[in-house]
């Protein structure tokens, strides 16, 4: 199984903020040093006319150019610098790749990513290109290039924060469905309907989130007939997160991921897993959380070539 890491590129950020930008090399290394049936490749650049399929091109180079308003870096929560452009880049360009792959192999991943923050026009929340909404389009623009035929997207997001720039970039779009899981009274305050939302209170433990993260998933299945999935496996919804104001145990994240990959393997869906957010108060427990993502990843990846 081949995953996509872009933490050389390294977002330079002042003293005390908050984002936990060591847990993608944390998370790297300890992938590297456990799976080995994990091949780890360094992401490649999205190009602009990939980045251009889900975002204003004026966008596109405000980010690369470091033209953005200061208001427009303040939604995001990054200084712009030069490695701050590359490092969202190269962040879709993992998304991509890895979908590429999928489409061939089953599943493959990208170790950040994740970016649904993010709307055509604007960053926002720590996201400044929207990877999925990217890998979505360029997915099927290729698809449809050789087969004539639109290929139908399901993006599983089940970050703990609501998935709006992804579900403002797909609103009225049939050929994409959005599905997502989060807190209720989380950021972003003022949400943007998705195709399906699911809103949880403060305190959801493991059981009543796998129940309905069952129906949600039913009722996505008799309204959406998809061809390739899109999952956002945030760490975020863990009990140990600094934002999350959900209460799953490691089991029940491992439960959660283990329903999405049941799901994807009966439907015989090919998928990639982006990983979303993770705040954890000890970093060492949100890469703990990850890495029972990707062990579960490898044995979908099993399966899927062992099948038939």
């Amino acid at each position: 199984m081949k995953a996509f890491y872009s933490d050389h590129f390294v977002l330079p950020l002042p003293e005390g903020h908050r984002f936990p930008m060591a847990k993608y090399s944390m998370l790297r290394e300890r992938v590297a040093q456990e799976l080995n049936g994990v091949q780890l490749l360094e992401a490649p650049q999205a190009t602009e006319g990939e980045l251009a399929l889900a975002h204003a091109p004026e966008y596109v180079q405000a980010v690369k150019q470091g033209t953005l308003s200061s208001e427009a870096l303040r939604e995001i929560g990054f200084p712009w610098s030069p490695a701050m452009a590359e490092r969202s880049v190269r962040s879709a360009g993992a998304s991509i790749a890895a979908a590429r792959l999928a489409m061939k192999e089953g599943i493959s991943g990208n170790l950040a990513g994740g970016t649904h923050h993010a709307s055509a026009s604007q960053g926002g929340g720590f996201c400044v290109f929207n990877d999925i909404a990217v890998t979505a389009r360029v997915l099927q623009m290729e698809h449809f290039r050789q087969t004539k035929k639109t290929l139908q997207v399901l993006v599983v997001d089940l970050d703990v924060h609501q998935g709006n720039g992804t579900a403002s970039i797909f609103t009225n779009d049939p050929s994409v469905f959005t599905l997502s899981l989060h807190g209720e009274k989380n950021f972003p305050f003022r949400k943007v309907p998705s195709d399906l939302d699911v809103g949880l209170p403060d305190g959801c433990t493991d059981a009543p989130y796998l129940d309905t993260l069952d129906q949600a998933l039913k009722q996505a299945s008799e309204r959406f007939k998809p061809d390739f999935l899109i999952y956002l496996a945030g760490a975020d919804a863990h009990e140990g997160d600094r934002l999350g104001r959900l209460k799953l145990s490691e089991a029940g994240m491992a439960a959660r991921d283990q329903a999405v990959f049941d799901w994807a393997s009966a439907k015989q869906v090919p998928m990639i897993i982006c990983m979303g957010g993770g705040y954890g108060h000890d970093l060492v427990t949100t890469v703990a959380v990850q890495m029972n993502t990707w062990r579960l990843a490898l044995r979908h990846w099993l399966h899927w070539q062992n099948r038939g």
